[in-house]
């Protein structure tokens, strides 16, 4: 602040003093003044007036000063900064500089292009290598590719002799660089007869904002070569290092970024939280998620970057309770979530059917009026869709300001998983009139929307459409929808053809998507051919074997069944243990078959025999097909009574409110028995239940079940 002198005539005492500014020290050279003492406007006001009655003004140094306050330090000064400018007879290349780089800074690079054009044009004065780097900038404010080139400011400074200017060299990599001309920035690189570390990392940032991520690898290694004694040694600082693990982290390069964490440590780089998080994040994105948390718990300080690296780390490796518990965690440490935060718990929630967590998340975006933006919106999407909230999906989907491809396909996948197929093809419709063109994943969404419901001739018609009028080749997925599509509706033989009609190779998913068909179906021709098919591209696995003996049982060949199963137990070939997963205030619980490792183990047992006892008076009779391979006859009935599924849902009815929605998640596809008798328990307690299998969801109300008994 300007020193301010206050007099009082002593004639009047009484009487509020009028203050007169006065200024009794000025020093020759007013540069702190001006830059460290003026705070508003209003104080560059009186120190600019005493400038011009002194007429230190003229000082070319101290007008620079002025321009300098107004232009970069004080807010919403630049117009000020403009009519001290223009009132300069000859401005100087540093005046220049200073207005070029205020109009970058107030958003306006284009003028500060039209500016440079004016000094050049005019001839007045010369520009210096700091003018060519703050019209540079300006350049790449603007993205002006063209204004970089066409505009000669490249060529204007070749001319002015300058590009041989560590500073001007290092600018213009940045501004091609970040108009997307990242090979015009290695092309200037590569001339450099010296390269500094600003350079080398303006060009990993460069190849690093283009995706170029083996460029920005092969660059580093570059660094990392020894050099000869006389050259000039590049040491990496933290910037390179960012860069390089962020390219790590992308190609999964583990080696190199092991290397970079040897580096860190040996040289004491370890208190940047920056790097550090940059660190473990490299690993997450390695899938060595266990490194990334010793290189977390090791951090001195976490703010939400590091947080949420973690975070993701979990949620990337499918370890989804790990990234709940640290989300929670995270709560108690008082740190707030932000976007790439809720994305990731968004997701963990989504694959464990934690409703409540996700919806508190959804509760914390609105209640902090957060932008719903495409990725966060499209993450919400994906979260309801995979807890069976179809509408609470559709309802963020329809608020979403701005929706892409993603968000689209996002919610098509939701509604058809759901079986909600016509739905989702009208959502595809729309997509299309929206002009949002749909990319091999909306397809693959399209066409299971065709399977879930039956629709043959559409899903024909939007197969054939994929390369005809999008140029979209099929991948073997939804070669797999279409045979999907053909089995569920009956048309096996027509399906079998397709599959060997096919221009690629099927693999093994093919080959069981007919075989579950054949199950619906009792096509035992057909299936015992998949199923060969099957073996031969890899030893079957239990549920391979557990579909070709339902065929067989369901056809009233028992001996076949048998055999079938007797070979899966002579091979040593076990059913994958099944786990349901339900969550209850927050709290998600695990249960598999046969389990007693929950602390309410005893209630959950009595309550599951009451729920069996309850649904046998109306006419429940346990499958023991589905029992266990090795459980004696005796004991198979009691085997199936326990199956995780029941477990889970008895739970659910002794911990939630009468009438609630129950909501699961299994690892496994649905066995038959515990569909019969899911569909008789929604009946007998009037409970929806929601479960979400390994193919798709089951929505059971009132005895029926939305799969229409085809899963």
């Amino acid at each position: 602040m300007v020193v301010v002198m206050m007099t009082t005539p002593s004639t009047l005492p009484s009487k509020t003093p009028t203050p007169i500014t006065s200024i009794p020290y000025f020093p020759s050279n007013p540069k702190s003044i001006i830059l460290y003492q003026c705070k508003t406007l209003m104080d560059l006001n009186q120190v600019h007036a005493h400038l011009i009655k002194t007429r230190l003004i003229h000082s070319p140094a101290v007008a620079g000063n002025l321009l300098e306050s107004a232009a970069l330090i004080l807010p919403d000064a630049m117009d000020y900064a403009l009519s001290v400018f223009r009132s300069i007879p000859q401005p100087n290349p540093p005046a220049y500089n200073i207005i070029i780089r205020g109009l970058t800074l107030h958003h306006s690079p284009r003028e500060a292009i039209l500016l440079f054009k004016h000094m050049c044009q005019e001839n007045v004065v010369s520009p210096d290598d700091f003018t060519f780097c703050a019209v540079f900038k300006a350049c790449s404010r603007l993205r002006a590719l063209l204004e970089a080139q066409q505009a000669r400011v490249h060529a204007k400074a070749v001319k002015c002799g300058l590009m041989s200017s560590e500073l001007v060299e290092n600018t213009l990599i940045h501004v091609y660089a970040a108009c997307d001309a990242v090979e015009v920035a290695r092309r200037v690189f590569d001339k450099m007869p010296e390269r500094g570390i600003v350079a080398w990392n303006a060009m990993l940032a460069g190849y690093a904002k283009s995706g170029c991520w083996d460029e920005v690898v092969g660059l580093f290694l570059r660094m990392k070569e020894p050099r000869g004694v006389n050259v000039n040694d590049v040491r990496f600082d933290d910037v390179s290092l960012i860069i390089a693990l962020s390219a790590c982290g992308r190609l999964a390069n583990l080696e190199l970024g092991e290397w970079i964490g040897e580096y860190i440590e040996a040289n004491g780089r370890s208190r940047n939280l920056t790097l550090m998080t940059s660190l473990l994040d490299m690993y997450g994105k390695c899938s060595n998620v266990d490194k990334a948390r010793v290189v977390f718990d090791q951090l001195e300080r976490r703010d939400v970057v590091a947080w949420s690296a973690m975070i993701s780390g979990y949620s990337q490796a499918n370890r989804c309770s790990e990234a709940l518990d640290l989300f929670h965690e995270m709560q108690k440490a008082n740190v707030e979530p932000n976007e790439v935060t809720m994305v990731s718990v968004l997701y963990s929630c989504g694959v464990l059917g934690a409703m409540e967590t996700g919806k508190w998340v959804h509760f914390y975006v609105r209640r902090k009026k957060l932008k719903l933006t495409v990725t966060l919106g499209t993450a919400l999407i994906d979260f309801y869709a995979k807890c069976g909230s179809v509408e609470s999906a559709i309802e963020v989907f329809e608020k979403m300001p701005v929706k892409n491809v993603f968000s689209w396909t996002a919610i098509i996948h939701g509604l058809a998983s759901n079986g909600e197929g016509k739905r989702a093809l009208e959502l595809f419709h729309l997509m299309k009139e929206a002009n949002i063109e749909p990319n091999d994943v909306t397809f693959i969404g399209v066409l299971s929307a065709c399977s879930h419901v039956g629709l043959v001739k559409e899903g024909r018609a939007v197969f054939l459409s994929m390369s005809k009028d999008f140029g979209i080749k099929p991948r073997i997925e939804h070669y797999g929808c279409m045979v999907d599509i053909l089995g569920r509706a009956g048309f096996l033989d027509e399906a079998f053809q397709f599959i060997k009609d096919m221009p690629i190779e099927p693999n093994v998913v093919v080959w069981r998507t007919l075989l579950a068909s054949c199950r619906a179906h009792k096509n035992v021709l057909v299936g015992e051919e998949s199923f060969r098919r099957i073996t031969e591209l890899e030893p079957a696995h239990s549920g391979d074997y557990i579909l070709l003996s339902n065929i067989y049982a369901l056809v009233g060949r028992s001996e076949d069944a048998l055999r079938v199963r007797s070979q899966m137990r002579e091979m040593g070939i076990k059913k994958s243990p099944g786990c349901t997963m339900i969550e209850l205030e927050g709290v998600v619980h695990e249960f598999f078959s046969e389990d007693d490792e929950h602390s309410h183990s005893k209630e959950i047992y009595m309550a599951t025999e009451e729920m069996i006892r309850r649904i046998k008076s109306v006419g429940y009779e346990p499958n023991i097909a589905d029992a266990r391979i090795d459980a004696e006859e005796e004991d198979k009935v009691v085997s199936v009574s326990h199956h995780s599924e029941k477990l889970a849902i008895a739970f659910g009815l002794i911990k939630t409110k009468a009438g609630a929605t129950i909501r699961l998640s299994k690892n496994l596809r649905v066995c038959t028995d515990c569909h019969n008798a899911t569909k008789l328990i929604s009946k007998v307690y009037n409970r929806k239940i929601i479960v979400r299998d390994r193919n798709r969801f089951h929505h059971f109300q009132n005895g029926s079940c939305s799969c229409n008994d085809f899963w």
